[in-house]
């Protein structure tokens, strides 16, 4: 099947639009080298913005002919884009947002390996350097605004969900904006979007002409949730790790809709944190919302975290159903006492340097057979650690889901196993097995076809 694609030649806007000659030099040997093939398959995502395909290796298949690089000019650059998808213009001019979105590719990428990686000031295997990297990546994209007073609400939830449930997260977005809360997602579709869309709209109705709408990515998974087009600063961090401390370190509140594997990878990584000693008693309003038609889908969610993590882990959130004004009161009333908490203490209203996170939720996770199968899911260890272990398996199941690395290695070599203690892996395959029969693991236009088999 052929798809309609356009060429075009792009200048900065937003982003690395001054430029010295010695970073255009950069740029352009930085485009040419190993970094190519990264900034390609972002880029090819950012561009397919609004499609709806949320299959990395589709993506890059059904696109073969693109490229894009860097033409290198005395007053900075461009970028030549050949074989685009033909949405991303509009009378064959490229949408303004898209090409933003772009630049800030560009810019996380060169960043990221010549200031991050290549920085011998940083320490990744240390915690410390990992939460200084992750803080110099988000202020180098501008992200981090210390004059304002604690309002960034982060949402979470699926890409995939159903139309009721994405009118609900839009409802909850309009009344967070109408309470002056900027949104931060995961900057996809569906979950991630629907926030966003119904802050724009409170915003407006208070006359707030500087809303926020933060996107935070990273390359494995930018391919199945292309930014939407209401973002407007978007971030690449390096990993899925780096990318879920960012949501943390920034955040003043989090709201969770329903989702698949990925929402209950996100809501571990959350609570582990959460429950580590150091953290007992830092305010960090979280709740877990959506229609009265997701009541079940967070009744399951609540009763596998009872199971595997305990009573203390489910005292972490609440969760509100039906209720979008409620959602809206309590997120305003928790970030008060946030606010309060951190000025009593010192701690910056934008980075909450103060949050403890261990080293087993900043490592890098690879979902490969070995790693899966080897993941320590037993409760001889502390709750929190659990917690690490059990994000982990989840993160394969979206690996072998969407990824590309992920869809390949499951198609050469099987399904992942899981297994681990009998209680723990009957808790964990009721919950993915009920994402099956609800559709949460749904891909548009496929069967779902799990990428896993738990072993009890």
């Amino acid at each position: 099947m052929n798809y309609e694609v356009m060429d075009a030649q792009i200048a900065p806007e937003g982003h690395l639009e001054v430029l010295s000659k010695a970073e255009v030099a950069r740029l352009w040997d930085t485009s040419h080298g190993g970094l190519y093939q990264l900034f390609r398959s972002c880029a090819l995502a950012v561009l397919n913005c609004g499609s709806g395909l949320d299959d990395g290796k589709e993506l890059l298949e059904r696109y073969k002919s693109f490229d894009i690089s860097i033409v290198q000019r005395e007053r900075g650059i461009k970028l030549d884009v050949k074989a685009a998808p033909a949405s991303a213009f509009v009378d064959g001019v490229m949408i303004k947002g898209i090409q933003e979105h772009l630049f800030a590719v560009l810019r996380d990428i060169l960043f990221i390996d010549g200031e991050i990686l290549k920085n011998a000031h940083i320490d990744l295997e240390t915690t410390e350097g990992v939460t200084d990297a992750v803080f110099h990546i988000l202020r180098n994209a501008n992200l981090l605004q210390p004059q304002i007073s604690p309002n960034l609400v982060v949402c979470w939830g699926g890409h995939s969900i159903s139309g009721h449930e994405y009118d609900y997260t839009k409802i909850v977005g309009y009344h967070l904006g109408l309470r002056a809360m900027d949104i931060c997602t995961g900057c996809g579709p569906g979950a991630m979007k629907g926030p966003m869309k119904g802050a724009t709209i409170g915003h407006a109705k208070q006359r707030i002409e500087n809303g926020r709408y933060l996107g935070v990515s990273e390359p494995g998974i930018i391919a199945a949730e292309a930014p939407n087009p209401i973002v407007n600063d978007l971030v690449i961090l390096p990993d899925i790790e780096k990318r879920l401390e960012a949501f943390v370190r920034m955040a003043h509140a989090i709201v969770v809709f329903p989702g698949g594997a990925g929402t209950a990878e996100e809501i571990l990584y959350l609570l582990g944190i959460l429950l580590h000693p150091d953290n007992a008693q830092m305010p960090f309003p979280v709740i877990f919302t959506g229609p009265a038609s997701a009541a079940d889908y967070f009744k399951q969610i609540d009763q596998f975290i009872l199971a595997t993590l305990g009573a203390e882990a489910q005292s972490k959130y609440q969760i509100i159903i039906d209720d979008p004004v409620k959602v809206a009161r309590e997120v305003q009333a928790g970030i008060k006492t946030v606010r309060s908490y951190r000025k009593q203490h010192g701690d910056a209203y934008y980075y909450n340097w103060l949050l403890k996170i261990d080293r087993e939720f900043q490592h890098p996770f690879a979902p490969t057979h070995e790693n899966m199968r080897g993941l320590a899911l037993h409760k001889n260890q502390p709750a929190h650690l659990l917690a690490a272990n059990l994000r982990r398996a989840f993160s394969g199941v979206v690996a072998g889901n969407v990824k590309d690395q992920g869809i390949r290695a499951i198609e050469q070599y099987g399904h992942f196993e899981i297994c681990g203690d009998p209680d723990i892996m009957h808790a964990m395959d009721i919950l993915l097995d009920s994402f099956v029969k609800q559709t949460r693991m749904k891909l548009p236009g496929k069967a779902y076809i799990p990428c896993y088999k738990v072993i009890k």
